[in-house]
């Protein structure tokens, strides 16, 4: 019998490349944009050869939604009961920034699992919390341990939400000495003088438009851009699915107003925050006050901006992209003011280190709004970027 010689040269870890490949292009384009034609061709295969691993999108989603937590909680099992905060943390750092181009899926796309996956994942990132967690506890005697523990990692895996790069050991210092500040910082230290931050509120619907913007909003926050329908917008504002036609060419012209909608309402409380500030410290400062109020104040519009910008077309994304980049340039240049010894690069992995801080402290604490969980996230963020 011949031997074929396709499976001669076929890998044997060809099924590894495969997720290795699917997790950047979801980290990438996101859950509703990827593609198995795609997947399949950083691979170097067809689609139909894709198939034969995995039956569907989903499940191949499904496997890399896991991958990062199970890499992170199998390098923290050969970090040795009682270690070190700093060698738990290296350990976590380490995984995350060699893996940064895939790792990134469950931070947003967990939405798309159903509940059992999404059950485990969660069980999964919640041994790695522990294990921070308990090592945040034998170095510091301070309150909030397990949050301190979810912003430090916060901090660290902001490395897989952006494209800023720099050498991979200088990344992992730069994160490292992030993630331990943050979990050097009392939460409450900050809270007795806090400079309130008042932003611009939600603006009130007042036409039809801007009533199926509102609706559709904590749907594509809830269940993903890709999984509503039309007919559940629709039902939301009391209309038939073919009168949305009237107000919005399709879908996705919802998600670029929700989008839209996120980096005006960011882009006035920044300008609000930094009207009389003393000096790059308190500027810096603020912003930090004004990115958490926002984010506690607008949840749900946070995360939509946040989730689904990469799966809009790109004359729709082109807008926002830009206006994040200001807003990111912004941060940039009064931390770099504030701490003069930061390159560009570094005060911008700071920056979005803080972004993680408050993504995960957030959640951590469930996104229940007060002054004290505004003071304490914003104090960790502080804690953060080095001031």
């Amino acid at each position: 019998m011949t031997a074929d010689p396709a499976a001669a040269t076929r890998p044997r870890n060809r099924k590894q490349l495969i997720v290795e490949a699917a997790g950047r292009v979801f980290s990438e384009r996101g859950y509703h944009t990827a593609s198995m034609e795609k997947i399949a061709a950083g691979v170097g295969i067809t689609a139909a050869a894709l198939y034969r691993h995995f039956p569907n999108k989903y499940a191949l989603f499904a496997e890399c939604a896991g991958l990062m937590a199970d890499r992170l909680v199998a390098a923290l099992d050969e970090v040795p009961s009682g270690a070190t905060l700093t060698d738990v943390l290296t350990a976590v750092t380490r995984v995350t920034v060699a893996h940064r181009a895939s790792g990134g899926v469950y931070r947003w796309e967990a939405r798309y699992l159903n509940h059992e996956d999404r059950r485990d994942l969660r069980a999964k990132f919640g041994q790695v919390v522990g294990r921070v967690d308990e090592a945040v506890q034998r170095e510091y005697s301070l309150p909030d341990e397990r949050l301190r523990a979810m912003a430090a990692l916060g901090a660290i895996g902001s490395i897989t939400m952006h494209h800023t790069s720099i050498a991979q050991r200088r990344t992992e210092e730069v994160l490292l000495a992030a993630a331990l500040r943050v979990a050097a910082t009392d939460p409450a230290a900050a809270r007795s003088g806090a400079r309130s931050v008042e932003l611009l509120a939600q603006p009130v619907p007042h036409t039809r438009r801007a009533e199926i913007l509102a609706a559709a909003i904590p749907l594509f926050a809830r269940d993903g851009f890709a999984s509503v329908t039309n007919g559940q917008i629709a039902e939301a504002v009391g209309l038939a699915p073919s009168a949305l036609y009237r107000h919005y060419p399709g879908k996705v012209d919802i998600l670029a107003a929700a989008c839209l909608q996120a980096a005006g309402l960011l882009a006035r409380g920044v300008d609000q925050s930094l009207h009389g500030v003393a000096g790059p410290h308190e500027a810096v400062v603020a912003l930090a006050g004004t990115y958490v109020a926002y984010s506690f104040e607008h949840t749900a519009l946070n995360s939509v901006a946040e989730a689904e910008l990469a799966g809009l077309p790109a004359d729709l994304r082109r807008p926002l992209v830009l206006a994040q980049r200001e807003h990111i340039a912004v941060w940039e240049q009064q931390l770099r003011l504030a701490r003069p010894e930061l390159d560009p690069r570094q005060a911008r992995m700071l920056v979005h280190a803080g972004f993680g801080v408050v993504v995960e402290a957030g959640r951590g604490l469930r996104w229940q709004d007060s002054q004290a969980h505004r003071d304490a996230v914003t104090a960790l963020v502080v804690g953060a970027l080095g001031l």
